[in-house]
């Protein structure tokens, strides 16, 4: 993923924690705890002391931070508390709001933007079938927010409150320290020794390209997107982000970074004979980039084909190569087969593969 920034002054570039942020980082920990093995104490502790009303709540919307992270997440401007975050977030508007809440998967239309199911009736038709595959609880949760966008923000917004009551504040107090140290570093690197050498000190999986056209940050990710010339950049530091590095870059928003301040490798073994398949079976780059949607989440045959813009028989073909190696989970909800990626797998065929798909 290519950010464009020529022309850039360098005090557009910031690196700066946002609690709001890494309450987003949190509550997809929570949600995906096989993502974060090193969070099992805190994912496992945290879970354990939800009240039942508010894990209930926190299921009935985790579409925003599970399958992908909502933009909604990432604020390009960082405050210093959370309500001020929420505040900046009840100024925008119900048409772009309700889209960036609505992303649900990693799809085709993301890098490109697309109108708001708001105003834009097949939009509409595709946030409904997107969310009915998530289940009933997220189906009933989209038809209120396309009902009643004002009700429906309002609520997210106690949620987010009563999370940051029930575990987030005390949590925040522990890692803001950490990521605002690591924000001062990179900024100060970034004086000192250029935009390069931070950004590449941020993740090694960035890098900065500099040409006669120009210059752009580059994100190794599987997927492909390309950002117009950058008015501003903000690195956003997550203790509880890694292996994930994501990058807002959709049409109509500041491109924001959210990186991980730590890696840490998984480690585990498995026959020669399994390793053999499953490498086998990941060497495709289709499968490879399937993989990548596989592991936010369970999708749909029908969603992998639109998101990749191939057809549902190339899918299945590649999903049955993936199911024979072991590498997928396959069950029915409904009228809906949904596919998913055994993580807990993949994190013994090698951290580096799951690390490029969760990326």
């Amino acid at each position: 993923m290519t950010i464009d920034i020529t022309g850039l002054p360098p005090e557009r570039i910031t690196f700066c924690p946002s609690p709001l942020a890494e309450l987003g980082a949190a509550l997809h920990a929570l949600a995906e705890p096989a993502h974060h093995a090193r969070l099992h104490a805190w994912t496992t502790t945290t879970a354990a002391a939800l009240k039942p009303e508010l894990a209930d709540r926190l299921h009935e919307a985790d579409f925003m931070w599970n399958t992908t992270r909502s933009d909604i997440l990432l604020p390009a401007r960082p405050r210093e508390t959370l309500a001020e975050e929420l505040d900046d977030l009840d100024l925008m508007d119900d048409e772009k709001f309700v889209g960036a809440a609505l992303e649900i998967s990693c799809n085709s239309k993301y890098p490109h933007g697309a109108p708001s199911p708001l105003v834009d009736e097949p939009m509409r038709r595709r946030a409904l079938d997107l969310a009915a595959a998530r289940g009933p609880r997220q189906s009933a949760f989209v038809e209120r927010m396309l009902a009643d966008p004002p009700g429906t923000r309002a609520w997210i917004r106690r949620l987010l409150e009563d999370c940051d009551e029930a575990f987030f504040s005390d949590t925040w107090r522990r890692v803001r320290i950490q990521l605002a140290a690591d924000a001062r570093h990179k900024t100060e690197l970034m004086r000192r020794k250029g935009l390069a050498e931070a950004v590449t000190a941020a993740s090694p999986a960035m890098a900065l390209e500099e040409d006669g056209r120009g210059s752009r940050i580059v994100v190794d990710k599987l997927v492909q997107g390309r950002t117009a010339e950058a008015s501003a950049v903000t690195f956003l530091p997550t203790a509880f982000g890694w292996p994930h590095l994501f990058a807002l870059y959709t049409p109509g928003w500041q491109p924001v970074i959210q990186y991980p301040v730590a890696d840490r490798d998984l480690g585990g073994a498995a026959s020669v004979e399994a390793v053999t398949l499953r490498l086998e079976a990941v060497a495709h780059p289709m499968r490879m980039r399937l993989c990548r949607s596989l592991a936010r989440g369970s999708s749909t045959t029908s969603e992998l084909a639109d998101a990749y813009n191939i057809t549902a028989p190339e899918v299945s073909r590649h999903l049955a190569v993936l199911k024979k190696a072991g590498l997928i989970i396959t069950q029915r909800r409904g009228r809906y087969v949904l596919h998913q990626l055994d993580v807990s797998v993949v994190a013994r065929l090698g951290s580096d593969f799951l690390e490029s798909v969760l990326r």
